[in-house]
Order: C-alpha cells, then structure tokens, then sequence
C-alpha cells in the first residue's frame, strides 16, 4: 500500500495538537473521527491533556506506541514543521497540515513552506492550508471541517477534489442536503507535496468512485494532472471541474493579437476539450452533473421526452433544453398510440410533447407505464420527468414509481421537482435518479452527459496525424522577425503568402508597384514595429503613380509616431474577394494552442476565436482543423452563406494544418507566432497569408 492509499485508508491517526474543547478547531479532529464511525487507532497529542474523548493522549510523537500512518498536525505555522519532522522521523506515511501563514502570505510564508516541505523528508504532504479529506466510503474523517457536524452523510460514487478547504466542506453538506452520494473529499490547498494530480490519479483507481469532480484554482504541475485526466478518460470515469479565474484583464502580448485572444482561462478549455473533461459553468453544475453522470446512464442523442404533471413547468424544461440544443419532438405512433393505452379517460394529453398528465392526477400506475413507454421509444435519447406541487402528498410513491421504471433501459432519465420540495429532491437522489431544482439545472446535465458521451467517441475515433518530414531550418532567423521574414518562414512549412517585394526609397517601390499591375498595398517593413497600423505604417489601394508621395509621408508619420526613420518597406499586390482569418500560436505552462478566428483589423474587437491545444509532439489533424472552422461564428461565411461563393475550405484545412506543424517542429523555439489576416479565396483559389509576427529564441 502506498502513501496515498494509506492516507486515504490509514489504519492509526495521530492529531498533534488536538484539544478537549469542541468549540475550537483542533478539537473537531477526534471528535469527528469517533462521531462517524472510524474503525482504527486514534492517538491524540498533546502535553497538556491525559485523555481526549476516553482517549489516552500522549505528551508528543515519541510517546505514541506505534509509528501512525496518517499524522493531522494542528500546530500553527511556527511549529507545525516540527510535528511534521518528528512523525517523519517515527515512519509515518503522511501528515495533514491545516495551519494557514505559508506562500498563500508572501516571502516570508514561501520560506516556511519551504522548510515544512524539507522537514518531511520523504514522508508526504496534503496542505498546509487545508481542511483536510474525508472518506466517506470506508467513514474516515480526517478533517475539522464543520460540514462533519452533519448527522447523515450519504455515500455514492463522486469523488470530490478542491482546491480550497472551505470549498470541501460547501459541497460536502450541499450533496447531503441533497441526498447526494459522494465517496472521497480531498482538500489539496497550498500543494506544497501531494495535489489535485495526485489524487485524480488515486480516484480512477478507487472503486466505488465514478465520478470525478474538482474545485480548481490553477494547476501546478499540468503534466501529472494531463496524465492523471488521460488514465481517468481510459478507465471511463468522467471527470467535471468548476475552474474559477475566467477574468481576462490580464491577458495581454506585446507583440501579437494572439495573447490577448487567447487570454489564460481560455488555455484551461482549451486542456479541458483536449482531455475530455466537462467544464461546469456555475458552481452548482459541480455537484448537478457529476450527480447525472454516476448514474452511469447513456445518451446516444439529444431527443428528449418530458413527461409531466404541471405544463408551464414542462414549458420551462422545453425551454431550457432548447437553448443548448435539445430537441423534444412528438412521440412516433407508435409510442403515442401505447401512450393512449394506458389512460382509462381522456384525461390526460399523451401523444405530444411534453407528454401532459396534468388532469389524470397522481397515478403511479400510469406514471410507471408512461416512462417505460418513453425509455423504450426508439424517437427518444432521454427522459426528464418534471414533479409537480401533485407530489407532495405522496413523495415515497412518486419516488418509487420512478424507480422502478429504471429497471431494463440504460437511457438517461432525469427529474425537476417543480415546487419547492428539498426533502423530495433528496429523496430522489437517495434513490440513484437524479434531480434539480431549476430547469437549467436539468439541461446543464444532459449537455454534459452528451459532451461526455462525444467526447468518449471522439477519443475512440481519433485518428493520428499522417508523418511528414520535418522542415529543413538551417539559417532561420533569431528574435522578432520581420513580417517578410515572418511569412518566408510561414510558406516553408505550406502557408502561401501574396505576392510582396521588399524595398527601400520611392523608385523600388514605384517599380513593384508597375509590375504588380492596379493597386497596391504599401507597408512599413520592421522587426521592432509589429503593429504596423497603429503608427501610420500601412497603406491600402495605393496606384503606381502615388506610391512615391506615399512613401515619403509614410516614412514622416512613422518617425513622427516612433522616433525611428524606417529604413524598409513592403508592397504588396491587393488580395480581393477572401474570407479574412487570423491564425495564432499561444504558449504557456498548459501547452501549445493554436487559434483560429475572424481575422483583420477587428479580431480583437468581435472575438470570434476558437483554439485547439497540440497533442504532444504532433500537429493539429485536419478533422481538428475542419472542426476548428466550423465552430466558428464565420463559419457561414466560408460555407457560402446566402448565395456567396464558396471559400476554399479544403487549402483553409491545410493551412491550418501547416501552421501547426510549425509549432510542434520548432517547439519552444517559436515564442510567438501570428498570421492576421489569412485571405481564404473562393473555392479552387487557396488561401494568402497578408501579413505575419514571429519570435524566435536561440536554438
């Protein structure tokens, strides 16, 4: 048995520090492990006490009669790391430190932390900082939260990580409240040894979890929890994470569009859609769809049947279902005429949807019969039952009349108890059929049941990348590129470029703009100056015969704008008739993500972006890439939209393509990388690169 297992499981806790006093945090630790039940040894320590709860207490570590495995230091941040160096020293496994003042308060707290980490030696760490865990499978309750003040505390199959220690104890009494199962409670905090990675990786190994749900501040170490996330999605255990931090103010590049497009939260969906794990939106999402989820149910569809006793609450689930997607078609004729069957009068309105039993009354006959009809329908992928102000009279007959229908489906079915009923909802949740209290709560968790179940598939039909030989780069340039030496790099790896030719006084100019043919676009040529625009440095539809002039008061308002005389510049043929995008490469300790989105002067502005994080060591496939325009509000665009030609598509698939085998051979060479706009011509003319930015770092 390893450390985490034996901190999870311990067979003897040890509580330094603990008190007599149940007023104060550090005497909830044995007071809790012997109000739920825990079945080991329990050595409290302090000097000051002979006995604790009719337990004999010891005057320090030495004293214990036997080397603990699991060790709840409750000392204050001072003289926690001496605890924490004495139960090293006598071979415990693991030690739990719940004192604040560590690197959540600074420098001084980062070298405290720092020394507890030392004084472990090769004992391991949950905290400091944190609450502590509980293992409600097997009743140990290894914390002082005062969730743990709650008599009843049910059991079942989501395991919950957070990373902040009042988090565990909200979730722990809202899924008792609610007659929501969990099985482990962790609470990782300050991470200075064991975090979320760690015990992710525990809960895809432990039984009697299912569900995986996670508090997230940020991630420390991405790799070990891409690890753990990958073994979870092979094991078939879906994990949904409640990340808090979406503010973008801080999400800004000196250089490129791309940083501030791509902003940190949004690198987080970006992992998040790469392993599979479902996002939950609001904080009750946390514990609403990991409850949907361990009933292990599936959804092949998104056709929903609602059956119900009230019709403006199933107007309400109509509604809600509808704005993610949803469809509640009418029931075949089949299922309508066995619908009709079961009805003695003509009460009841059974062959629409939803499926109205508001005058038959409550008849769980009936109830049974409509849901076993609609579980059995091949026109529907799942069933929300709605309970009506019907239900109240009899909670345990309309409880068990939907239980018993379960039996002999495994299509979802879901419940939205209408009127203000905790004690039913609870009920039903006791019973393994999940329900909600809002209707948004119930379209919340259909969605992430079917983004669980395509994303199962997804995996399952994911096709590799086809090898391509790697690019040959001898004398690439080092430091901020220039935009021509930028799209030079950009055409080696298959992104084609418009027609452009570097210059240097009006003559040159004025003799590529004579060759280009019509108008022509003149552009400051720079490797310091990357938004060309902001300082005068672009003009668009300029003739042969102005371009001279045009320089001249170019090279003026740049000067006047920078202070430096430009020494280059570009002319360019116009591109016409294109789709503008904007391709961007965006790195940070997540990975590497490529955007996509409506490109030109306005990316910032409308934000119509998507992004992708690489696999490891590979490029983006061209599903990937397709999937990436197509997810775009643009997209209409490309696809011909209201009689528009077509754009080409196919060479838009492979730019991408391109741009992304870039980045996976260059790695952490290319610091940044953008290609604004992308021209995307009709369809059979390919695709232009206008304008470019490159970082490169030193081989």
């Amino acid at each position: 048995m390893n450390a985490i297992a034996k901190l999870m499981r311990p067979r003897s806790v040890a509580v330094i520090g603990a008190s007599a006093d149940l007023a104060k945090t550090s005497g909830r630790p044995v007071a809790y492990l012997q109000k739920h039940g825990f079945g080991g040894q329990i050595y409290p320590v302090n000097p000051r006490y002979e006995t604790i709860g009719g337990l004999a207490c010891y005057p320090d570590v030495a004293s214990l009669p036997e080397a603990p495995d699991v060790g709840i230091v409750l000392l204050g941040a001072e003289r926690a790391h001496l605890a924490v160096r004495e139960l090293a020293k006598r071979g415990t496994s693991a030690a739990i430190v719940l004192a604040s003042g560590y690197s959540e308060t600074g420098d001084e707290g980062a070298r405290r932390q720092a020394e507890l980490l030392d004084a472990a030696g090769s004992m391991r760490i949950l905290g400091p900082n944190t609450i502590g865990l509980v293992n409600l499978t097997d009743s140990i309750t290894l914390s002082a939260s005062g969730a743990l003040e709650t008599g009843e505390l049910p059991v079942g199959g989501i395991g919950v990580v957070s990373q902040s220690g009042g988090i565990l104890g909200s979730l722990l009494s809202r899924a008792a409240a609610r007659g929501i199962g969990l099985s482990k409670l962790v609470s990782t905090s300050n991470e200075v040894d064991l975090d979320m990675a760690d015990f992710v990786d525990y809960l895809v190994d432990d039984e009697a979890t299912s569900v995986i749900a996670l508090y997230m501040e940020g991630l420390r170490h991405p790799d070990r929890f891409r690890r753990a996330a990958l073994r979870a999605a092979a094991a078939g255990k879906p994990i949904v994470v409640f990340k808090i931090g979406r503010s973008e103010s801080g999400a800004r590049s000196a250089v490129s569009h791309t940083g501030a497009l791509a902003g940190a939260d949004r690198m987080y969906d970006a992992l998040f859609e790469q392993l599979g794990v479902i996002r939950a939106e609001t904080f009750s999402d946390l514990l609403d769809i990991p409850a949907a989820l361990a009933t292990r149910r599936t959804l092949a569809g998104k056709r929903v049947a609602i059956l119900t006793s009230t019709g403006g609450a199933g107007t309400l689930v109509t509604d809600s279902l509808g704005v993610v997607d949803f469809e509640t078609p009418a029931p075949d004729q089949e299922t309508a005429a066995a619908l009709r069957a079961l009805q003695t009068g003509d009460h009841a309105v059974l062959d629409r949807n939803p499926i109205d039993v508001t005058l038959a009354g409550l008849q769980p006959d009936l109830l049974r019969g409509a849901i076993r009809t609609l579980l059995a329908s091949a026109s529907y992928d799942a069933v929300v039952v709605i309970v009506g102000s019907s239900g109240l009279a009899m909670p345990d007959l309309m409880a068990g009349a939907i239980r018993d229908s379960l039996p002999g489906s495994s299509k979802a079915l879901l419940t939205f108890v209408s009127p203000h009923a905790p004690e039913i909802t609870a009920l039903l949740n006791r019973l393994n059929v999940p329900a909600f209290a809002s209707p948004e709560s119930v379209a919340s968790a259909l969605n992430a049941m079917w983004k669980h179940s395509e994303s199962h598939r997804r995996v399952t039909l994911a096709v590799e990348p086809d090898p391509v030989a790697p690019v040959a780069l001898d004398h690439l340039p080092v430091g901020s590129l220039n935009e021509a030496e930028a799209k030079t790099l950009f055409a080696s790896f298959g992104v084609p470029s418009v027609r452009e030719r570097v210059v240097t006084n009006a003559e040159e100019a004025q003799t590529a703009a004579r060759e280009f043919g019509g108008k022509v676009v003149l552009k400051l040529l720079s490797n310091e100056i990357t938004h060309k625009s902001e300082v005068g440095g672009v003009a668009v539809g300029v003739s042969a015969d102005e371009i001279g002039a045009r320089l001249a008061r170019m090279c003026d308002e740049v000067e006047t704008s920078t202070g430096s005389v430009p020494k280059a510049f570009l002319v360019q043929g116009m591109v016409t008739g294109g789709i503008e995008l904007i391709f961007g490469l965006h790195r940070d300790s997540l990975g590497t993500a490529i955007l996509l989105g409506m490109g030109g002067v306005t990316a910032e502005l409308f934000k119509d972006t998507t992004m992708k994080l690489l696999p490891a060591a590979a490029p983006l496939s061209r599903d990937d890439a397709l999937t990436m325009l197509q997810s775009l509000k643009t997209w209409p665009l490309l696809d011909g939209y209201r009689g528009r030609p077509r754009a080409d598509v196919d060479a838009a698939v492979s730019a991408i393509v391109a741009f992304s085998r870039m980045a996976s051979q260059l790695g952490e060479r290319i610091v940044e990388a953008e290609i604004n706009p992308v021209f995307v011509l009709p369809a059979g003319r390919g695709v232009l690169a206008a304008d470019g930015i490159a970082v490169i770092a030193p081989a």
